[in-house]
């Protein structure tokens, strides 16, 4: 069943549907009377984790306007205290009502990680803490019987929102009162279209001794 017609999460792909069609309806929205509506306070929508990838870009994608999304982009939509503290904040303090961490096709940072994994590969520099982050996830996505760079991308999102539930009580806690829905999504670079996550395996326990291999 999809999701209610007048949800936060429908309002995305309503958007999103509109923006691959081109029939972009939010450019009333960018504008100055918008802007100068919006000066004094901020009262977004929902809230997109995403990758840093320029092709990417979270307001235009799911066509929406000036103040409806606060949107957190890091490499892979890694982790970490910066990222879940902007995460609590729009939680917190703005009372945003939906959460999308949003993955996509080839992701440069799944990429790395998954050399991690599978060729012993490790980046140079700070790319290597970011690849790092994401290690342990594609790890459990190989378990999952993911194969293909898409799946493991897809899974990747889901567990971002595990990940955030297990290092963030204040969103665990509002995601289990329901006073926030969390989806993970996959967007295609190819299509434009982004669709929800919905794993067909539940949590894969992966043994200590494998992070140890590959960490």
């Amino acid at each position: 069943m999809g999701p209610a017609a007048s949800s936060p999460w429908s309002r995305l792909l309503q958007g999103n549907a509109r923006w691959v069609e081109g029939r972009s309806t939010a450019d009333a929205d960018r504008g100055a009377a918008r802007r100068a509506a919006i000066s004094h306070a901020q009262n977004p929508f929902a809230l997109v984790l995403g990758c840093s990838d320029s092709r990417v870009p979270a307001e235009i994608l799911f066509d929406q306007g000036l103040g409806d999304l606060f949107v957190v982009r890091t490499a892979g939509h890694a982790l970490d205290s910066a990222v879940i503290g902007s995460v609590e904040f729009a939680v917190d303090v703005l009372r945003v009502s939906l959460i999308v961490v949003l993955g996509h096709e080839e992701c440069g940072a799944v990429t790395a990680a998954s050399r991690i994994v599978d060729e012993g590969q490790v980046p140079p520099g700070y790319i290597r803490d970011i690849a790092e982050r994401i290690t342990p996830n594609v790890l459990r996505a190989r378990h999952a019987g993911a194969v293909n760079a898409a799946d493991v991308s897809a899974l990747h999102a889901a567990y971002t929102i595990e990940q955030l539930r297990q290092r963030s009580p204040l969103v665990d806690v509002a995601v289990w009162r329901g006073t926030i829905a969390a989806v993970p999504a996959l967007y295609s670079l190819n299509s434009g279209i982004v669709t929800e996550v919905r794993p067909r395996t539940a949590y894969v326990a992966v043994p200590d001794e494998v992070y140890a291999t590959h960490l």
